[in-house]
């Protein structure tokens, strides 16, 4: 009697978290996914993810400026910003993104594979975008959102492509300002495994690796005269859990505003590929993408890699 009554009473509580998680789901014109890796199966192969170039789309008094998104490492477009994209959209956002740096060796994959060639050549693909972007909506200037890689190179494309008079805001989620030593190079590498390659066919069609590693020519480029430039405000969200950009204080740059995310929300386990899912990392990114109408962080827990949030 007793077991029936427990089993009766779980599956009475499912019921009302089902019914809660679709009445939301129903008054939203997006779904939202807080699981990274769901979403870059689900969306991986599709040439957009849910709430994302929609090249109608006008901002508003409220947002006036178009998000373009920045994926990471092995990402795309869909792939990577399945949640963000979906969040933003509700939110009343035009949002854009674009998949970079696709080498030519893996272009017969189901599912494409971007963030492979030099941040060079990609900053080109990511200041063409922009100006796509800029012209579709009318306006002067786009807010960034960018994930590890996707962080690193629009640094490019601001600094030396003149894509700074284009930036308002430039948000960065698990950054890599100060680049990272041959073993950080390997663990770029596991961006890879949610898209179901193997490391040892990744690297020696990875363009960018040498390039990220601290001491570079690339870095060293970036670096000089510090990372930020005039005119563009800068946020960074930085998770302790982050098993790529090692240490995780890589991420925290003087002259940009700094967030660790555990500050905020504890019970937050993120790592780097769950982190651009996680609803109270996105909450900050919100915050600052419009701080004029901060909310505070709810925070939810949040497990790493399969991003199971409750």
């Amino acid at each position: 009697m007793r077991r029936t009554t427990i089993i009766t009473t779980t599956l009475a509580l499912l019921m009302v978290w089902f019914t809660g998680s679709a009445a939301q789901a129903a008054d939203e014109p997006h779904p939202v996914n807080y699981n990274f890796l769901e979403n870059a199966a689900m969306y991986g192969a599709q040439p957009s993810a849910p709430g994302q170039n929609i090249w109608s789309c006008k901002p508003t008094e409220a947002h006036p400026r178009p998000v373009v998104l920045v994926h990471g490492t092995a990402g795309s477009a869909a792939g990577n910003w399945g949640t963000l994209s979906a969040v933003l959209a509700n939110a009343g956002y035009c949002v854009f993104a674009l998949t970079y740096g696709e080498n030519p060796a893996l272009t017969s994959s189901p599912v494409p594979v971007g963030g492979m060639n030099k941040m060079e050549d990609s900053a080109v693909e990511l200041d063409a975008f922009v100006d796509k972007v800029l012209k579709a909506t009318g306006t002067s200037k786009v807010d960034l959102v960018g994930h590890s890689q996707g962080t690193l190179m629009p640094a490019y494309y601001a600094k030396f492509l003149d894509g700074a008079a284009k930036i308002d805001h430039y948000v960065s989620l698990a950054p890599v300002w100060h680049g990272g030593g041959v073993s950080t190079l390997g663990q770029l590498m596991v961006a890879g495994a949610a898209y179901g390659f193997k490391a040892e066919d990744v690297l020696p069609i990875a363009q960018f690796g040498p390039e990220v590693i601290s001491g570079s020519p690339f870095m060293n480029k970036i670096r000089e005269g510090g990372a930020a430039v005039a005119g563009v405000r800068y946020t960074n969200i930085v998770t302790k859990y982050d098993e790529v950009v090692v240490p995780y204080t890589s991420g925290i740059e003087p002259g940009m505003k700094n967030v660790v995310l555990q500050d905020h929300c504890a019970k937050d386990y993120s790592d780097h590929l769950q982190i651009p899912s996680s609803p109270n990392a996105i909450r900050l990114v919100q915050n600052a993408l419009d701080p004029a109408h901060a909310e505070p962080v709810e925070c939810r827990r949040v497990l790493p890699v399969n991003g199971f949030v409750y």
